[in-house]
């Protein structure tokens, strides 16, 4: 009984990795020398699960969360461009705007593109989602880096959030809270500080109510 038991463990293990790898995810690279930074990597699960690097370690990655309406509509731009399967670069002569690529896994499933610049207004917008992103994952390491190290910059971190709210291009909204809500409680920081984290993470509930 106990091999059994065993046996059946490993199988549904097996299963459930299969499962995993069977979720489609889309992933968009860009490479900028000179740029800051010069390289980024971020992938969407269909999930919402995501990731950001500006390495290709896997190990540095800042895991995000996104918003089902995010994750919708990236998807469904990535249909409308069929996964990827045709190339996307405009071979107009333009000044360098960063190599970028585009890439679709589902199980077996892979697919890319890559291009400098595309004439394509869907795989524009599918790009500058991930622009937003990164963005966004930028300016919330800024944030971390700035409570932990620099105590004047957090303002300037949290007008940044501001920025990007009041833009309607803040993304992965759910993992801003805990650091606006950190600075928002703690008398370390100036006042307007604490005041506009707390203004943006009642925002941020109200919205998701």
């Amino acid at each position: 009984m106990k091999v059994a038991a065993s046996l059946c463990a490993v199988l549904l293990a097996g299963l459930g990795t299969a499962a995993a790898q069977e979720v489609p995810r889309i992933t968009f690279s860009k490479s900028f020398p000179g740029s800051q930074p010069a390289f980024f990597l971020i992938t969407v699960e269909r999930t919402g699960v995501s990731s950001y690097n500006e390495s290709q370690d896997p190990d540095n990655a800042e895991k995000l969360q996104l918003e089902p309406s995010a994750t919708d509509d990236m998807f469904q731009m990535a249909e409308k461009l069929d996964r990827f399967k045709k190339p996307l670069e405009s071979g107009l002569k333009v000044a360098n705007m960063g190599a970028k690529t585009l890439r679709w896994e589902a199980g077996a499933e892979s697919w890319e593109t890559k291009f400098n610049y595309s004439t394509n207004e869907d795989a524009k917008l599918l790009a500058d989602r991930f622009e937003s992103i990164a963005v966004c994952a930028q300016t919330l390491l800024e944030l971390r880096r700035a409570i932990r190290h620099d105590r004047l910059g957090v303002n300037a971190a949290v007008l940044k959030i501001q920025g990007l709210w009041n833009d309607k291009r803040l993304v992965a909204t759910a993992d801003f809270l805990p650091v606006l809500d950190r600075v928002a409680n703690d008398e370390v920081y100036i006042h307007m500080a604490r005041e506009r984290a707390a203004q943006i993470a009642d925002a941020i509930r109200a919205r998701s109510k």
